[in-house]
């Protein structure tokens, strides 16, 4: 069977309820390598979708698009506090991804220092460096804790939660836990309420119907609007793994496609088709070829023709997760 498009692959797992149990766990989007031992390695991550379908930004424009582009848009009806804005984790963030691996806290912390003024005004960069410090102690606190070891156990999970929040207000007031995590922790309850709906063998289905309906109806508008464009994403993913099974063509595929989401998004998933399809083909003739020859000076030369420097640095993590499915499929 014909694996589905790595692009709509990752919004579907993304967006599943058992991967957000983990990215619960994980705490952050980024391990900062600083004794988060849960966060799984960038290449596997990168392996997951076509490079042709991967945004790179580089650190001054993630700065841009981050902090500053958030303080402009603030207004006098804004926050008081001009470094609590909503997208502070995502800054926080940026900034310990562009310091980078360190191997003890305290060297992490010196390039903070030596980074901050390019992610935060110069009025709130000693502020920031402190919060950042502390940030980095959370993380570092976090990968102490022992994550649960069935994910979709509603109880392992609350408890998993219970702990990680105790962790947190450790380290900051209650206006910082807000900034950094209130967003996250309103999907939380959702996610949890929704499993603890999905487990209850009691309720009739009618009656779990309902409950679904009530746990939806606690979302904020901006957040149930999120939840219905990850729908969408997990439904175009699952179109797609079958169009990908049954070797649909493009002209079925654009129909479907266009009644469904509109013509621009028919457009749009095409070329991600015939992205997916040209990165596959790449892949054949590098795996083809490594198989005939071996590693060699003659594979390397065959790598920079056929892989951009970016995308080589995926190839491998590529390769191993096309072995992990073919394994799966054949067990």
């Amino acid at each position: 069977m014909a694996q589905p498009s790595r692009t709509w692959a990752v919004a579907a797992a993304v967006l599943a309820l058992t991967t957000a149990a983990v990215v619960w766990w994980l705490g952050g989007p980024a391990g900062l390598g600083t004794g988060d031992t849960h966060q799984p390695p960038a290449g596997a991550r990168a392996a997951a979708a076509p490079a042709g379908a991967l945004v790179q930004t580089s650190p001054a424009q993630s700065v841009d698009n981050s902090f500053f582009a958030r303080r402009r848009a603030i207004t006098t009806d804004g926050p008081a506090d001009p470094l609590l804005v909503h997208g502070l984790r995502d800054t926080l963030e940026a900034l310990l991804m562009e310091a980078g691996d360190a191997s003890d806290p305290a060297t992490l912390k010196q390039r903070l220092a030596a980074l901050v003024n390019q992610h935060f005004p110069a009025a709130l960069a000693t502020r920031a460096l402190a919060l950042a410090e502390r940030y980095v102690d959370y993380r570092v606190a976090l990968g102490s804790l022992r994550a649960p070891q069935d994910l979709t156990d509603p109880r392992a999970l609350r408890d998993a939660l219970e702990a990680r929040h105790k962790v947190r207000q450790q380290f900051f007031d209650d206006a910082e836990h807000d900034a950094l995590f209130a967003r996250e922790a309103e999907l939380d309850r959702y996610t949890l309420a929704r499993l603890e709906i999905e487990r209850n063998t009691l309720l009739s289905p009618e009656q779990r119907a309902q409950a679904l309906q009530a746990a939806d109806n606690e979302l904020s508008t901006e957040r149930r609007a999120e939840r219905s464009a990850a729908t969408e994403h997990m439904a175009a993913a699952a179109q797609t793994a079958a169009f990908n099974a049954s070797n649909a063509d493009e002209r079925t595929r654009y129909a479907a496609r266009s009644a469904q989401y509109g013509s621009a998004a028919a457009q749009a998933m095409a070329q991600l088709d015939r992205e997916e399809q040209h990165w596959n083909q790449r892949l054949d003739q590098y795996s083809q070829a490594r198989a005939r020859q071996g590693e060699g000076p003659g594979l390397q030369q065959l790598r920079q023709q056929l892989f951009s420097p970016e995308e080589q640095q995926r190839i491998d993590a590529a390769l191993a997760l096309r072995q992990l499915n073919a394994g799966t499929s054949g067990s």
